[in-house]
Parts: structure tokens; C-alpha cells; sequence
């Protein structure tokens, strides 16, 4: 079993992370893709063999409806309004497809997650659009994550890991993997009961996780609560010290 453990985000700023872990979760991706200067720096202050995984453009998975597009200044002309987000087959989500794709290149990215907002659903336009994406973007050896939030049953997200080859992302103390042998998780700091994301894991927690994590051949385990930093590094030198 192989686990990679890292943050959401360079906790305690990018010079100490490099210290402490091996991989690392890129969000501003999410929001707007940087200068390609900015990612290159990223890959040369990084250490040999550090990973960078990358979240997808919001313009693929989000409408302009969602608050992200103004935490982000993105403004949205009126007629490409309904031409965004939910994985529509549109000139304009595959060309921040090819925008994202260019960061992996240049971060030599293994990983990519699309993280979707809970107001996409599984009604059929949704999952076709799904397919249609998946089946003509250029995946250049990707590992394709996808995180659904609201109410997908969980035999469609199976159905459509398998079907589209894609790596069910989860938090694993809400919700099973959908996928096998290779698991990405994101840990929101919300056990069952608990408030989402101020949460700080317990020694207890940490040992639950690992259990979860046997199940797997390999395993992304990526930390997004407010202590995501303790936990992580926690987490860490449990694995390592054999817990």
C-alpha cells in the first residue's frame, strides 16, 4: 500500500511545506489558472519527486452562478453565461481544459480533480455532458478525479467512475469510494456528527483512516480542515512511524 499525504493548499507557506510533505493539493487552479511564470517558479522551489495534484478550473464544473466565479473576479460576458460550468461540450469549457492542461504540463502533474458544486445533480443532460467531455478532452496520461457533492446515489457515481475511467474522489469519513485500488481522498475535517472543516482530527480518527486506507493499492490522502497542517504532518509520522 502506498499513501500520499498532503494538504489542500501550502499550509504554513510553500518553503516550510516543502519540508515537511511530498505532495500538495493546488487550489488556486481552481479559481483562475497563474501565470504560467507562477507555476513554473512553483516546480523549480519544489524538491525533486514532489507531486503537485491540480484542481480544475471552476469553468468546467461550476456555472457563473456560484459565488467562486466573484471570489475569483471573474466576469462573464451575458452570451457565454449558459455555455459554462456542469461539463458542458462548449468551445468555452474545453479552452479552460486546455488552460488547466497546460499547468500539469509544466507542474508535471499526475493528477487533476474536478470538484463539483452540489447544485450539479445526476439528471441525464448532466451525466451526458459528462460523457461527451470525458470522451474528447485530451487526458495526456491523467489520472482523472472527480468529487460529487449533494445526492448521487452511489451505484450512478460507480457506474460513471467505470464508464468515463475516472477516480471517485471522497471524504472518507462521510462516504465509501465508489472506485477501487486507487482511492483520492479529501478530508474536510468532517467526521460523522462533526462541523465541517474545524474540526481537528484525533490519534483515534487518524488510526480509522489508515484502516480505510488498507483497502487500497494506492492512496491520495489530501487534508481540508483548518487543521489541516497538524493533521497532515500528524498523519504522517503515524504512517511513517509504522503507528
Amino acid at each position: 500500500m502506498e499513501i500520499k499525504i498532503g494538504c489542500c493548499g501550502f499550509a504554513r507557506g510553500k518553503r516550510n511545506y516543502f519540508k515537511k510533505f511530498k505532495v500538495v493539493e493546488i487550489q488556486q487552479t481552481f479559481y483562475k489558472p497563474p501565470p504560467s511564470d507562477y507555476a513554473r517558479q512553483w516546480k523549480l522551489d519544489a524538491p525533486n519527486e514532489f507531486e503537485f495534484t491540480v484542481k480544475a478550473w471552476q469553468l468546467i464544473t461550476h456555472t457563473p452562478k456560484s459565488p467562486t466565479y466573484r471570489r475569483a473576479e471573474i466576469v462573464v460576458k451575458r452570451e457565454e453565461e449558459d455555455k459554462l460550468g456542469s461539463f458542458k461540450p462548449t468551445k468555452e469549457v474545453f479552452s479552460a481544459w486546455e488552460e488547466i492542461l497546460k499547468i500539469c504540463e509544466i507542474l508535471d502533474s499526475k493528477v487533476i480533480v474536478f470538484q463539483c458544486p452540489a447544485s450539479l445533480k445526476p439528471t441525464n443532460e448532466n451525466i451526458n455532458n459528462m460523457k461527451i467531455f470525458f470522451s474528447t478532452i485530451d487526458r495526456a496520461g491523467l489520472m482523472l478525479v472527480w468529487e460529487p457533492r449533494g445526492n448521487w446515489p452511489e451505484y450512478v457515481i460507480k457506474d460513471i467512475c467505470h464508464d468515463f475511467k475516472l477516480t471517485h474522489c471522497v471524504d472518507p469519513f462521510k462516504d465509501n469510494s465508489q472506485t477501487t485500488k486507487t482511492a483520492y481522498f479529501r478530508l474536510h475535517g468532517s467526521p460523522p456528527g462533526k462541523k465541517m472543516y474545524n474540526y481537528r482530527y484525533s490519534k483515534k480518527d487518524l488510526k480509522d483512516l489508515y484502516e480505510i486506507c488498507s483497502g487500497f493499492d494506492k492512496v491520495y490522502c489530501m487534508f481540508n480542515n483548518f487543521y489541516m497542517y497538524e493533521n497532515a504532518l500528524e498523519f504522517l509520522e503515524m504512517v511513517s512511524d509504522g503507528l
